[in-house]
């Protein structure tokens, strides 16, 4: 759990520190277009610190996934929206009102019972169809988002939001279905390339909601779809627990965190400007 709590400090700093190089990248006073720009932030120490952030994220989801059930981890990377309304408001002045900060408040209890609650990761891996369900998820998410892409408004936001969050959702079930890392191993199971597509996949879903969408919607939609299927399959095909007699607390606890988190689906992208 720690090593989840760990992974969303890294992905909502991440955030707020490459918002922070893009918004002064593009007041430098260059040209050019989205490349032109993203060179620019290259060029920024906070913009290098934050991809060092998600890289150290990614790795800490790993390790997490390889120990706690994937609904703790689920609703622990939730919670890295309450990380970056935290941060942003320090580094970039974004004022947060009171039911922001409940919702902050409210995320952290979540938490708390969820690892209160929480057993160990399960012990079984899934029957064999599994890991090629999860390759046809992710050429799913893939379809999802040509249709996505040719709507428009908040539907297209909601739509590749939710690929983006099932793109993810796989990766994180892809990890469980992975039980050696030998070279020869990993180019035979299915479930490596279900990870690589999953997650490549979902990175260009959620750019471009992010880019061409409302990050309110597109975050819901991401929250929503990252944690209750990956949560659902952990529990009926690998073999996630609770503690004993704790069943209860972690479905409290893991709604709790998700209501939390949707609540602060604005920080999807880090503000760049001040706002109330």
């Amino acid at each position: 759990m720690v090593c989840a709590l760990g992974a969303a400090v890294c992905f909502g700093t991440a955030t707020v520190l490459q918002a922070v190089a893009a918004r002064a990248a593009s007041t430098d006073g260059g040209g050019g277009g989205d490349a032109a720009l993203l060179l620019r932030a290259l060029r920024q120490w906070r913009y290098i610190a934050g991809l060092a952030l998600d890289g150290l994220g990614f790795l800490l989801q790993i390790a997490a996934l390889r120990s706690v059930p994937i609904y703790a981890v689920g609703a622990a990377l939730a919670a890295s929206l309450a990380v970056t309304a935290v941060v942003a408001a320090r580094l970039l002045q974004v004022r947060l009102s009171g039911l922001e900060w409940a919702a902050i408040g409210v995320v952290c209890a979540g938490l708390a019972m969820l690892g209160l609650a929480s057993g160990a990761e399960g012990d079984r891996s899934g029957p064999g169809w599994l890991k090629y369900a999860m390759v046809a998820a992710a050429v799913g998410v893939l379809l999802l988002g040509g249709i996505g892409g040719r709507l428009s408004g908040r539907t297209r936001a909601l739509l590749l939001g939710l690929g983006a969050g099932f793109g993810f959702g796989v990766v994180e079930v892809a990890v469980r279905l992975i039980d050696s890392l030998h070279p020869a191993d990993l180019l035979t199971n299915p479930g490596t390339y279900a990870l690589l597509l999953g997650g490549g996949a979902a990175f260009v879903l959620l750019t471009s909601a992010l880019q061409r969408g409302s990050v309110t919607t597109a975050t819901a939609g991401l929250v929503i779809g990252e944690t209750i299927g990956p949560a659902a399959v952990g529990v009926i095909w690998l073999g996630d627990r609770t503690r004993e007699g704790l069943v209860w607390l972690a479905v409290l606890g893991f709604a709790v965190a998700v209501a939390g988190a949707l609540a602060l689906a604005r920080f999807g992208e880090a503000p760049v400007a001040e706002e109330g």
